[in-house]
């Protein structure tokens, strides 16, 4: 079972897409220079990820309410992405589709987003089970458990025999590890989470193990496999 972002594909370049999208319609608006918004945008977002929107319309002294900011918002989770898999991601999801094994996503994330990025990456066809946690409800994001439930009863199988992939350890590892599912931690070099050790975490939402690409999946199915 694979988380989405970040663990299949760089976050960063749905980012960057939205971030083309928006500034297009800012540009589009107020008249100003589509590639400075978006450069302006995207040394905001460097600096702190919260609320660009807001800081950039703040920053080029421009009238706006927030049904405009909003109105961004929904652009940018509702575009279709230009975002491409990850080397490692795609060669494991199409290794592990031959050999028969079941697959699943759990991500969280706006669920039209979520659908647009599935959809831009076209692999949901390699998939048995794909959970998007908001479709739930915002209350069943991860950390809950619910949609690692779901994923075990559709695929049939115990929890035991199930591995997720996530690189979120605030969050990914915790129902898992109450489960008793192999909890797998992929540390990519520009991820955020790269430098686990340097982090001082409960044991709960320490991974079983811990891979920087996603090739090393197949010694963890080796010794799965061993018992």
């Amino acid at each position: 079972i694979f988380d989405l972002d970040d663990t299949l594909y760089p976050e960063i370049d749905y980012v960057i897409s939205g971030f083309k999208v928006v500034s297009s319609i800012i540009s589009r608006d107020y008249n100003m220079n589509q590639e400075t918004i978006f450069k302006k945008m995207k040394s905001l977002f460097k600096i702190d990820t919260n609320n660009v929107f807001d800081r950039l319309l703040n920053s080029i002294n421009v009238n706006y309410n927030k049904d405009y900011i909003m109105d961004l918002v929904e652009n940018y989770r509702k575009h279709l992405p230009k975002i491409k898999i990850y080397e490692d991601a795609d060669y494991i999801i199409k290794y592990l589709y031959s050999e028969n094994y079941k697959l699943g996503i759990i991500t969280d994330g706006y669920k039209i987003a979520q659908k647009n990025k599935l959809k831009a990456l076209n692999i949901n066809k390699y998939f048995d089970c794909i959970i998007i946690t908001d479709e739930l409800g915002k209350e069943y994001w991860k950390p809950h458990r619910k949609s690692y439930e779901i994923v075990k009863n559709s695929l049939k199988v115990k929890y035991q025999e199930m591995i997720y992939v996530g690189d979120n350890i605030t969050k990914d590892f915790v129902a898992p590890n109450k489960l008793g599912i192999t909890s797998v931690l992929i540390s990519r070099e520009k991820g955020v989470y790269y430098n686990i050790n340097d982090v001082k975490l409960e044991d709960i939402y320490k991974p079983n193990y811990n891979i920087k690409t996603l090739f090393e999946l197949k010694k963890i199915l080796e010794v799965k496999s061993k018992g």
